[in-house]
């Protein structure tokens, strides 16, 4: 860039991550350029893309020779094929297994997979169609951990529980080399030599032996260096060296043909490693871990030169680099896929400590510059939407969870409810109590709403009743509003001011004037969630559906729209009436066309308990959640990714919602 013409590049430079070297050192230079005034990232992310709902735990992942696909072994028996620049399924799943599958990879030509599986046996597939062309492979008689192809596509090396590694044709199934015979226990992992004259394996036995692939003579080893099972091996592209990873935590460079130790042990991951690689040019290493990250070393030296990536929640069972050595896959046992920068390796958000319990509700600013949130640990919160910073809170006066909280019109003014039965209102800046509490309700306040004009707060209660108050003095402008035979867990006012909705438990929709319509019916369990934009109306409920209605004639003019796989509990219109956002106890997040119920966007996945509230950002295009895993994440829109957070702090997650 510094030796190029300035102008080719400032139409890019005002949306360079904040804190990226090319902003830091180039930005001050340009001072009347544009500026991005709100979503910008601080930093370049790690993480591209993640692929969530993938079936079960996925053992084993594998990139296509040409980069563009990803295959994955998942513990339901079941093997995918990805598109791995947008995460979309490019084949049905393959089915035939009758076991977990531990182990997949693509031939040299990218035409098949092959797959190894818990119940001893080993198939091939079209990786276009999922055809079965070859298999089941029998011969071993334990589980096999791993498979592999040789460089020419014609054989398959297999690992096993059972001690023994075999060579198969990988066209007949026939047994065309071994077993080979040394481990004294189970082989986890094996690998041909680029040449394909030789196969690398590592076994529980803490050991790694090179193995001449037609005769299954021990050629080099067995190295000894490991203090716990060798759960991971590859050759170098060259050929000359072998990487290990093993459950002590370390990973280890060998000489591939003495067996000497050329570099580490490695020391970064505090738990097991699962799974190693080389990059194409042989000079870093990736690797995953027990202890949810992945890192990536120089392999001479054996320096983190990027990480550790953070964002799975659970244990990271499989890596690999792409063949340009820009990215790097991960598989774990949270259930996704995830695709990363290899070369940056800064983290895509820093946690924000704050919230120390369940996050009960979220809400964007009218500028999108803020989010407030509220939580179980009875505090509410205002952040910076974009770094995640406390700008004012905790604010303190509810004495039981705080379930919902909502910015007025203006900005400058927070409402928020709580189990204690009362509604305050707050100085959005400060935290001072400007009016409340306000009292009336006979149990728990689940949803509070300020009216357009910010002059009225609407109310619904466990007390099955809905009640209007006057923000300033906190006096009952309107209601008790009674009809609803069970409890009332979200309120809104139209956007004239004139009607307001809520959804019950029992199962219905209101629209109160006092009552111009309603009850809505269709829902076959209790509505979570309702939202207006002044002709319409979409619900959530416990039967997992969403459901879009006339606001006056109470017609269903949408939906059901399916997809969620537990209960749908928040659902908010985008600006512009076009989209829905909803969220549900399966942990995701949703984008719904409005007109059609097609999803245009997710499940974005991230968070790992119930999401209990999601909204959209003024503009439409984040979308901020709050989850019971006491996190706040805010997310791009169109794409799912996490644009900020996730942002932690709650402490309190024993109340469980009813």
């Amino acid at each position: 860039m510094a030796k190029s013409a300035p102008h080719v590049y400032l139409s890019a430079l005002p949306f360079a991550p904040t804190c990226s070297l090319v902003s830091t050192h180039y930005s001050s230079s340009f001072p009347r350029i544009l500026h991005v005034e709100r979503g910008q990232l601080s930093h370049w992310p790690s993480s591209e893309m993640v692929i969530p709902n993938v079936g079960d735990r996925v053992y084993s992942i594998g990139l296509s020779p040409d980069g563009q696909r990803i295959v994955s072994g998942s513990h339901d028996r079941k093997i995918r094929v990805w598109n791995a620049t947008t995460g979309e399924t490019v084949a049905s799943p393959f089915a035939g297994h009758t076991s977990s599958v531990l182990s997949v990879a693509f031939s040299p030509d990218g035409q098949r997979v092959v797959s190894g599986s818990h119940y001893q046996t080993i198939r091939v597939w079209n990786a276009t169609t999922g055809e079965a062309v070859a298999g089941p492979f029998a011969g071993h008689t334990n589980s096999v951990w791993s498979v592999a192809f040789s460089p020419d596509g014609q054989r398959i090396v297999s690992g096993s529980d059972d001690r023994t590694i075999r060579v198969w044709s990988a066209t007949t199934g026939e047994t065309v080399a071994g077993p080979f015979a040394g481990h004294t226990h189970s082989v986890w992992s094996v690998a041909f030599s680029p040449d394909g004259q030789r196969i690398v394996s590592g076994s529980e036995d803490r050991t790694i032996r090179v193995w001449n692939a037609t005769t299954g003579e021990t050629v080099a080893g067995p190295f000894s260096g490991h203090m716990h099972l060798v759960s991971s091996v590859a050759f170098s592209p060259d050929g000359q060296r072998i990487v290990s990873g093993s459950h002590d935590g370390t990973i280890r460079m060998w000489n591939a043909t003495t067996g000497e130790t050329v570099a580490g042990p490695f020391s970064g991951h505090t738990s097991s490693v699962w799974s190693v690689a080389f990059s194409p040019d042989g000079q870093r290493i990736v690797s995953g871990s027990s202890d949810r990250t992945i890192r990536v070393w120089n392999a001479t030296t054996g320096e983190t030169v990027a990480g550790p990536f953070s964002g799975h929640t659970d244990w990271v069972r499989s890596v690999a680099f792409s063949p340009d050595g820009q990215r790097i896959v991960s598989s774990a046992f949270d259930r996704t896929i995830r695709v990363w920068n290899a070369t940056t390796g800064e983290t895509e958000a820093v946690p924000f400590a704050g919230h120390t319990s369940s996050v009960w509700s979220v809400a964007f600013s009218p500028d999108g510059q803020r989010i407030v949130s509220s939580s179980s640990d009875r505090t509410i919160r205002v952040r910076n939407a974009t770094t995640g910073e406390t700008e004012a809170g905790p604010f303190a006066g509810h004495t039981s969870p705080v379930r919902s909280v909502a910015f007025s019109p203006d900005g400058r003014r927070i409402v928020s409810s709580s189990d204690d039965r009362t509604v305050r209102v707050w100085n959005a800046a400060t935290g001072e109590t400007v009016a409340g509490p306000f009292s009336g309700h006979t149990s728990s306040v689940w949803s509070v709403a300020f009216s357009p004009d910010g002059q009225r707060i609407v109310s619904g209660s466990d007390d099955r009743t809905i009640r209007v108050w006057n923000a300033t003095t906190g006096e009952t402008v309107a209601g008790p509003f009674s009809g609803h035979t069970d409890p009332v867990r979200s309120v809104a006012f139209s956007s004239d001011g004139q009607r307001i909705v809520s959804g019950s438990d029992d199962g219905t929709i209101r629209v109160w004037n006092a009552t111009v319509a309603g009850p809505f019916s269709g829902h076959a369990s209790p509505v979570r969630a309702a939202s207006p934009d002044g002709q319409r109306i979409v619900s959530g409920s416990e039967d997992r559906t969403i459901h879009v209605w006339n606001a006056t004639t109470g017609e269903t003019v949408a939906g059901p729209y399916s997809g969620p796989t537990d209960p749908v509990r928040s659902v908010a219109f985008s600006p512009d009436g076009q989209r829905i956002v909803s969220s549900s106890d399966d942990g995701t997040i949703r984008v719904w066309n409005a007109t059609t119920g097609e999803t245009e966007a997710g499940p974005f996945a991230g968070h790992t308990s119930p999401v209990w509230s999601v909204a959209f950002s003024p503009d439409g295009q984040r979308i901020v959640s709050g989850s019971h895993d006491r996190t706040i994440r805010v997310w791009n829109a169109t794409t799912g990714e996490t644009v900020a957070g996730p942002f932690t702090g709650h402490t309190d997650g024993n109340h469980e919602r009813r």
